[in-house]
């Protein structure tokens, strides 16, 4: 069972719409320009995105780790049952068993809740770029007289192909970065951690 650590690319998680229609009522003739935009590459390749992504990784890092050491107990303990079939008696066997099925519903549920923690975090993150990446596009589009723009990002946009000179992403990344500067040495909102059951502490040892 491998760990997925967490991923750099925050806007997989983003949902977008598959069409960006702008229309200017102040304009004398509707907008007829086409332009398209990878949303998710957008809002990861920003400064703000770039720079959550790796807060949330040294946010992880410490139950990442963890889960590795886990799986490590598991793949061993299963090492040593595989290796001593025929030299272990069966209650070390069994005892082993026990050890390795503890071992591996704690890790299966503590997996579940890294991986439920960690989505809610980015999920968080790519919402609050996705907003701000909204306005911003929507200025441009009027600014520069699109009437669509589509995300190719989308599963649901069927966009086949499109030439470079009418792709926006980069310029959409250039003005948000513009419009909202990241910060050095500033940080997310840290996801509250899971309240976990205290283990009871060991009772003292009987003095001699």
């Amino acid at each position: 069972m491998k760990i997925r650590a967490v991923v750099m690319v925050l806007a997989a998680l983003f949902m977008t719409p598959a069409i960006w229609a702008q229309a200017s009522s102040a304009a004398p003739q509707a907008p007829t320009k086409i332009g398209v935009i990878n949303v998710q590459a957008a809002i990861a390749s920003t400064a703000e995105g770039k720079q959550a992504g790796a807060e949330l990784q040294s946010q992880f890092a410490p139950r990442t780790t963890e889960l590795q050491n886990l799986q490590k107990q598991i793949q061993d303990l299963q090492g040593r049952l595989q290796a001593g079939q025929t030299t272990l008696s069966d209650e070390e066997k069994a005892r082993l068993q026990r050890q390795g099925d503890l071992l591996t519903r704690g890790f299966q549920r503590k997996q579940q809740e890294f991986q439920d923690d960690t989505n809610e975090a980015q999920q968080e993150v790519v919402n609050r770029i996705g907003r701000k990446l909204v306005d911003v596009l929507d200025k441009y589009a009027k600014e520069n007289g699109y009437g669509v723009v589509l995300d190719t990002s989308s599963q649901q946009a069927s966009v086949i192909y499109a030439a470079n000179q009418i792709d926006v992403t980069q310029d959409i990344i250039r003005l948000y970065d513009q419009s909202y500067p990241v910060k050095a040495g500033a940080a997310t909102t840290p996801t509250t951690p899971r309240a976990t059951t205290p283990k009871p502490a060991p009772a003292p040892a009987p003095k001699p």
